[in-house]
């Protein structure tokens, strides 16, 4: 328990830091910014794709939607593809909190794979897929990101313009409100997570693969992959596997692998991009992971990678400063609001009883992201009034005069699935 709770706060701060930098990002850089220079099938595109994706607080379910907004505005293939690598693995909060707990190199090298996997993906991507893979602009569709990733990523959220106060008030918002609903429950598992190998796991349990880190690569791959690990909440168990013995190239895959694949982004690649996109996409993914993994363990100084952990493993005996335990209470309070949010404040809002609505069951949501990105897609549809999403139940209460396969159909464009219950 103690281990735990000297985890959580060595984090905090920089957490609540990085939580801040995306609200920034996501108030004050304009979302037209991104369809702009990513709409072109072309090399440049995928290198812009990775760029764009590295900083961005998206999480591998909450960066389908708008990765498929981008296809369907006209990107390439492989422009999706690099964006859709890229993005998950990586994010200004994840980086931060990944040299809090790790270290600087691990902070350095993190952001540097996720981009060369990203450009190495998408360029495979153009290559299979030829002139198959570019990018078919829909011209009766206004080119704006915001009409389709909603709230969800990377920009404002509306034309409206916001005085310098307005942008600061959104930005913390966005951050500690929207931010903390999406992340928050998966940033939870992840430190119980890390506290039940760090209660159960033998240590030096992963010794016995110190001769053959490979082996070990291969072991983290094959339960990464499967899993639903965001950027953030994958920190705190890569580096409790890595005081139990994991090497730290068999880490960096954890951190690789785990967040770019789930099982929702690969069934979404399937069905929108083709079975040929969807390999590419593994392959990068593992070949990346793995060829980076090798490097650490094999080109670069071990001490690198573990004289960090070395040091806030010998300082869990020190009392932690002040600033150190008001940053833990703070995001503590902040997680508990995002949950009575997220428990209470939805159920009420739909089921409040309206008039001449209609509900759908929409499949394929994992976070807040997919909430509101599903949401702000009904709401484009022809005659829709209003629309009300609910990550719990799946359902999508839809007020108006409008075309039920219209509706159906949008959502099915950003990678989920829809019926009219």
């Amino acid at each position: 328990m103690d281990q735990f709770i000297d985890l959580v706060t060595e984090m905090s701060p920089y957490l609540l830091l990085g939580f801040l930098l995306a609200g920034l990002m996501h108030a004050f850089i304009p979302g037209t910014i991104y369809s702009k220079y990513l709409a072109k099938p072309n090399m440049r595109s995928v290198i812009l794709a990775a760029l764009f994706g590295i900083p961005l607080p998206l999480c591998s379910c909450g960066v389908l939607p708008t990765a498929m907004s981008l296809r369907r505005e006209g990107a390439s293939k492989g422009a999706a593809v690099s964006f859709l690598i890229a993005t998950p693995q990586t994010g200004v909060d994840s980086i931060i909190a990944t040299f809090s707990l790790m270290g600087l190199p691990f902070a350095i090298i993190r952001p540097i794979a996720a981009l060369a996997t990203a450009i190495f993906g998408g360029k495979m991507v153009n290559v299979i897929e030829g002139n198959d893979g570019a990018g078919i602009i829909d011209e009766t569709k206004e080119l704006t990101f915001d009409d389709n990733c909603g709230d969800s990523c990377c920009g404002g959220h509306d034309n409206v313009p916001k005085s310098f106060g307005g942008k600061i008030i959104e930005a913390l918002r966005y951050a500690y409100i929207d931010m903390m609903e999406s992340v928050g429950k998966w940033l939870i598992v992840g430190l119980i997570v890390a506290g039940l190998i760090t209660l159960f796991v033998p240590d030096s349990y992963f010794e016995i693969f110190k001769d053959n880190s490979f082996t070990s690569m291969l072991l983290v791959l094959c339960i990464s992959i499967p899993m639903y690990l965001c950027a953030t909440g994958s920190i705190p168990i890569a580096v409790a596997l890595m005081l139990k013995g994991l090497t730290p190239g068999a880490a960096l895959v954890l951190l690789m692998a785990g967040p770019a694949c789930s099982v929702a982004s690969v069934l979404v690649v399937s069905k929108v991009m083709g079975r040929r996109t969807l390999t590419a996409y593994l392959a990068s993914i593992i070949t990346g992971a793995i060829g980076f993994g090798l490097i650490i363990d094999y080109l670069l100084p071990k001490a690198w990678f573990i004289s960090h952990l070395v040091v806030n493993d010998a300082c869990c005996e020190e009392e932690s400063s002040l600033f150190a335990t008001c940053c833990t209470i703070l995001l503590f309070v902040l997680l508990i609001n995002a949950f009575i949010r997220h428990r209470f404040c939805r159920k009420a809002k739909i089921n409040t009883p309206k008039t001449m609505n209609k509900t759908f069951i929409i499949n394929g949501m994992s976070c807040n992201h997919c909430r509101m990105s599903a949401e702000k897609a009904i709401l484009s549809v022809k005659g829709v009034t209003s629309a009300s999403v609910d990550l719990g139940s799946k359902q999508a209460i839809v007020e108006g005069e409008f075309s039920t396969e219209d509706v159906c159909k949008a959502v099915e464009e950003i990678g989920f699935t829809c019926a009219l219950q």
